[in-house]
């Protein structure tokens, strides 16, 4: 028997060998070892601010009535992901946004909202977060095929990360100030002993839902809810009561306090008794609820590195064998 002959034999015998292996009959394969387990992706998508600033008419409410849309900017998100098996995923993430509140924005219907409006104070903060995180498939129970094309897929997430953020304000001549040097509500400040000067870097946990449209058994598209639960309400640097402006000058310099009194008080000339030096006590933000942040991501990513896995050593050693 010639060598051409025996090879193509060989090729044939190959063939029906891997026919038996991927044949509709091997169902219980894992899609993750046909597929890969690791993942890596980016998402573009609104980051939404809810903290004391600006807000919708009448008495400021938690989560989406008072939501700035027009303040509203898009959010960046890169990450890689691991799956151990099927129904759980562990997410490296690393997102960057701008949030932003502004009084000025609420709609004056003659309402509550007419405190806000008056008490004028705005920001604009930059957020720099990295997190870890576990996704849950719970669907997966429910599958009874192999392979991902054209599969929905939806879960939940939870973790734990931490964000930077540095809020500011507008001065008189329209310069961006960092207020947290400034100590608008006194933080560190004797006189104050409950306000403790906060960091710029804090801890979140995030939470949310989402959805994964496999477009190929590779690459998918999914949409994602997240919301950060917050350790502080700083992230406006508004939370608690004017203090009296005279202390400015006590623990900064002649220019800080000069500026410390411009950007700690702004209320409108037409507000009643908007005086600065009469303030102190008078309600500047709410310090019963925390400020926080959530995304809408639309995500697109990809899954690869099939590693060593049996299917992957099965493919080698049934490939056609090569004669020398």
């Amino acid at each position: 028997m010639n060598r051409a002959i025996l090879k193509a034999r060989l090729c044939v015998l190959s063939i029906a060998v891997c026919s038996f292996f991927y044949s509709p009959q091997s169902k219980a394969q894992s899609v993750f070892s046909q597929n890969g387990n690791l993942e890596a992706g980016i998402g573009l998508g609104p980051m939404f601010f809810l903290g004391d600033l600006g807000g919708s008419a009448g008495t400021g409410r938690g989560f989406i009535k008072d939501i700035d849309l027009p303040l509203t900017k898009l959010a960046t998100s890169a990450y890689l992901s691991y799956h151990p098996n099927e129904w759980l995923n562990f997410r490296l993430a690393l997102n960057h946004g701008v949030v932003e509140g502004n009084d000025a924005q609420a709609p004056n219907k003659g309402g509550d909202e007419i405190y806000r409006i008056n008490r004028n104070l705005h920001f604009k903060s930059h957020i720099w977060e990295a997190y870890v995180a576990a996704e849950v498939y719970p669907t997966v129970f429910l599958e009874r095929y192999d392979g991902l094309k054209g599969k929905l897929r939806p879960y939940g997430v939870i973790g734990i990360g931490g964000f930077r953020f540095n809020p500011k304000a507008k001065d008189n001549n329209g310069n961006w100030v960092a207020l947290q040097p400034l100590r608008t509500e006194g933080q560190g400040m004797a006189e104050y002993p409950d306000r403790k000067p906060y960091s710029l870097f804090q801890l979140e946990i995030p939470m949310g839902l989402g959805i994964k449209y496999y477009v190929t058994d590779k690459m998918y598209v999914g949409l994602e809810l997240l919301h950060r639960q917050l350790f502080t309400d700083y992230i406006d640097d508004v939370s608690k009561n004017y203090i009296d402006p005279i202390h400015f000058d006590t623990y900064l310099s002649p220019d800080q306090a000069a500026l410390a009194k411009q950007m700690h008080y702004r209320q409108l000339n037409n507000t009643p008794g908007s005086n600065p030096g009469n303030s102190e006590g008078v309600q500047r933000g709410d310090p019963k609820d925390n400020d926080s942040f959530f995304s809408t991501l639309l995500k697109v990513g990809i899954r690869f590195n099939e590693g060593d896995t049996p299917n992957k050593r099965a493919r080698k050693q049934l490939r056609c064998p090569v004669f020398y």
